[in-house]
């Protein structure tokens, strides 16, 4: 959820752009409000993120044009259809009880395999 700071400044100079399908919603401002902050003679862009904020819950149509690679909204360009070959969203989840842990990790259930013993450590030939 937004800071107050932002959400005032939303209702003031925002305008609304468009929606991810996570729920968050794209502003952008006029050169006006806001200019000598950011980008200096570029309009302002932001996300109000649905939920906790978090960086990546945004999709990568969005990413582009929050970064200013595209200025063509992401519902109208051709980023904005899924590929078959793409996956759904999935949140960080490092530091949480879901994070992957390989086998072996101190804080992991499974236990780590024995050596095998087919390790032969290197030794130098010192006779020659």
């Amino acid at each position: 959820m937004a800071n107050i700071g932002t959400l005032l400044f939303t209702a003031f100079f925002g305008k609304k752009v468009g929606d991810d399908s996570h729920g968050n919603k794209y502003y952008r401002s006029s050169l006006s409000a806001g200019k000598n902050v950011g980008r200096p003679g570029k309009e302002r862009r932001w996300v109000i993120f649905k939920g906790k904020a978090e960086a990546s819950k945004i999709p990568p149509e969005w990413h582009g044009w929050m970064h200013y690679s595209t200025d063509t909204i992401p519902e109208n360009s051709r980023f904005a259809k899924k590929n078959s070959w793409e996956k759904d969203y999935l949140p960080n989840l490092t530091g949480t009880d879901y994070s992957y842990l390989p086998s072996g990790h101190k804080e992991s259930i499974g236990k780590r395999d024995k050596a095998t013993g087919d390790y032969v450590a290197w030794k130098p030939n010192i006779n020659n």
